[in-house]
């Protein structure tokens, strides 16, 4: 299975904006639902959004109206974009298809004024 590739993360202030990008092959990216995870220091990686090959996607209740998942067919890129972050969106974000179990490196991610 491929390891996606993240990129996008850094630091910003509390009510900041970033966007993080997920590459992918064309196999993957037109073959598979991809989803974003988050993971903090001593806890497993959690969902926070997904997307399906055909655009319907999903997100935790957490991150509902400040998160948006999108995909760019010509680019194989799933986006995350993320407004009015919070402290407690700090995490480093891998992304990685739904089914699948091959982890990439990841991004992080750090909210703090």
């Amino acid at each position: 299975q491929e390891k996606l590739v993240e990129s996008g993360g850094g630091l910003v202030q509390p009510g900041g904006s970033l966007t993080l990008s997920c590459a992918a092959s064309p196999e993957t990216f037109n073959r598979a639902a991809i989803g974003w995870y988050r993971q903090t220091p001593g806890k497993q990686r959690d969902l926070v959004a997904s997307i399906f090959p055909r655009g319907s996607y999903y997100y935790v209740d957490s991150v509902k109206g400040r998160f948006t998942i999108s995909r760019d067919n010509a680019k194989n890129t799933v986006y995350l974009q993320m407004n009015n972050l919070k402290p407690e969106d700090t995490g480093r974000y891998y992304c990685k298809e739904i089914l699948g179990d091959s982890w990439g490196l990841g991004t992080q991610v750090t909210v703090s004024s």
